[in-house]
């Protein structure tokens, strides 16, 4: 078996730390850093960056040099907006026959969330957690169509590689006790139609805190 050549594994490293979200969008890819951790001149790492940036996760910028490909604006804001519709729908269709011990599971799930504001905040944890704590609400949806369209939509997410949280942690505190509104919600059974509007407005309420960061840091960085 060939060993592997000093770009591929420089390629490896750095996807690696892309697809975890340790290199987060626009986080900068200084070649001479890299090239030392990893014991090699810096020509294979401007290869493996040249090849990510054909997969178009990686761009490089006249006078910023190589960093991880910014998500695209609109892209994020239509998959939210779909995403608090189809989702929204789902999880008011499903809360006539959410169970008491599903509604447990999602305040453990809620807790954790909770325990992870107080140390060092892991927005992609928190993430993994969001879907966690909604996929329990929403998966009891008895349509199949909508449910599809829910699950393309955190798959789209993901290929977007994208926490939300990663912009705006404040955003974090605030979604947890929106989670407890909305299980309080389901437990009193309230009418479908205003579980579906709160998960919704929830949903959105995410999506207003991230493009109102965007326009903040455009202001302040007009030509990042």
């Amino acid at each position: 078996m060939a060993a592997e050549s000093k770009s591929e594994q420089a390629y490896r490293l750095i996807r690696a730390r892309i697809d975890s979200g340790q290199y987060v969008p626009g986080y900068r890819l200084v070649l001479a850093p890299i090239a030392a951790e990893l014991d090699m001149s810096v020509v294979p790492v401007r290869e493996a960056i040249r090849r990510l940036e054909a997969e178009q996760l990686v761009t490089f910028e006249r006078n910023v040099g190589a960093q991880v490909a910014l998500i695209k604006e609109t892209e994020y804001l239509h998959t939210m907006q779909t995403l608090a519709l189809v989702e929204g729908s789902a999880t008011g269709l499903a809360a006539p026959d959410i169970t008491a011990d599903q509604i447990s599971r999602a305040r453990a799930v809620n807790a954790r969330m909770r325990d992870t504001l107080s140390g060092a905040f892991d927005p992609q944890q928190f993430t993994a957690l969001n879907l966690e704590f909604h996929s329990v609400l929403f998966e009891a949806c008895p349509n199949p169509h909508i449910l599809d369209l829910v699950h393309r939509g955190w798959n789209r997410m993901n290929v977007l590689r994208n926490s939300s949280f990663s912009f705006v942690p404040g955003r974090a505190t605030e979604s947890v006790d929106e989670h407890e509104q909305l299980l309080q919600l389901i437990e009193r059974r309230a009418e479908p139609l205003e579980i579906e509007l709160a998960a919704r407005a929830h949903r959105t309420a995410t999506l207003d805190a991230v493009l109102a960061y965007t326009e903040e840091h455009h202001h302040q960085h007009p030509a990042a």
